[in-house]
């Protein structure tokens, strides 16, 4: 507050040192209020990009999943293609132990 100003209320006793005190409340309320309230603006804004981010997040995190999954089976498959025994042959023959043959070594 300026001086002038604080001369005119002081003129008028204690009465006027109050109001003046009151005054400067006031002004100083109305500054932390308008503080308040953009802060509060500022939260709903980031608040609003956090949801897209999360949701971003969790996309990507299904279609990594999703990619996985299609590497594994491709990855299965291949080695279900590349494997030179038929699907359900025996490591030996049948035939190979009574005739005298051994366990191969592991």
């Amino acid at each position: 507050m300026n001086p002038e100003t604080l001369a005119q209320f002081t003129q008028f006793g204690l009465a006027g040192m109050i109001a003046c005190m009151w005054l400067a409340e006031r002004r100083a309320a109305s500054g932390r209020e308008r503080q308040l309230a953009e802060a509060h603006e500022r939260l709903l804004e980031q608040r609003t990009q956090l949801d897209a981010l999360m949701t971003l997040v969790a996309d990507n995190a299904r279609a990594v999943a999703a990619l996985e999954a299609a590497q594994r089976s491709v990855a299965a498959l291949l080695e279900r293609l590349t494997d030179p025994r038929p699907p359900f042959a025996p490591a030996q023959p049948l035939g190979a132990r009574a005739a005298g043959g051994t366990l191969p070594d592991r």
